[in-house]
């Protein structure tokens, strides 16, 4: 555990097993789904639900690609090619087989999420690597795999029309370790909020966000 900076309060640490069960909630959901609902609108986002599940695998396998060098690029990211299927759509890597349906859409979500709940597991707690925020660590890229999977799910729950509420727990350390001069009270209200999703009483919603994925160490 690391320490924060009032009065040496320790911060519960973002792991492997968060990441986990947080890409596990959403596969669990999301295959809950009905098959027609696919290309609805996902919440506030431009593209639709397919769409958005590929750009949330993308973030998955990308933060994994970042740490899998021996030494990772500490000013770019790792070049694989993203690129949008259409005007308006996500810059991706990661395409999945609309030939496969929504069952292999899934499987994509659930093996690129795997594929970083491994590097952070593996990865040594001195590696950095580049984010445009800042390089960050393993536990960083787990905690930024989190938020991506939890709000996403979240776009993705308005959509298909499915009730989303990610554990307390886990988003109290998520935004401990990202967004740390958030409030600490309602952590799955205030992650919407901090992700400019939502308002929360006596705070205006966000038109511009960013987290801060700098090591606390």
């Amino acid at each position: 555990m690391s320490r924060t900076a009032e009065g040496g309060s320790r911060r519960a640490p973002v792991t492997a097993d968060d990441l986990d069960l947080a890409v596990q909630l959403a596969v669990t959901l999301l295959r809950e789904a009905p098959d027609g609902a696919w290309e609805s609108r996902a919440g506030s986002l431009e593209w639709n639900c397919w769409e958005t599940v590929e750009h949330l695998s993308d973030d998955l396998f990308a933060y994994a690609a970042q740490l899998g060098p021996r030494t990772p690029p500490s000013n770019r990211e790792v070049p694989f090619l993203w690129e949008s299927r259409r005007p308006g759509g996500p810059a991706n890597a990661v395409h999945a087989d609309r030939a496969a349906g929504p069952a292999g859409l899934l499987q994509v979500l659930e093996a690129c999420g795997a594929l970083l709940v491994a590097m952070v597991r593996t990865t040594h707690s001195h590696v950095r690597a580049h984010h445009v925020h800042g390089a960050s660590d393993a536990e960083g890229f787990a905690a930024m795999g989190i938020v991506e999977t939890v709000v996403h799910t979240h776009d993705l729950a308005q959509g298909l029309g499915l009730p989303w509420n990610p554990p307390a727990d886990l988003c109290a350390r998520v935004l401990a370790r990202l967004f740390p001069d958030a409030p600490t009270t309602e952590p799955w209200a205030t992650l919407l909020w901090a992700t400019g999703r939502a308002d929360l009483p006596g705070r205006p919603r966000p038109t511009t966000w960013r987290w801060d994925g700098t090591p606390r160490d």
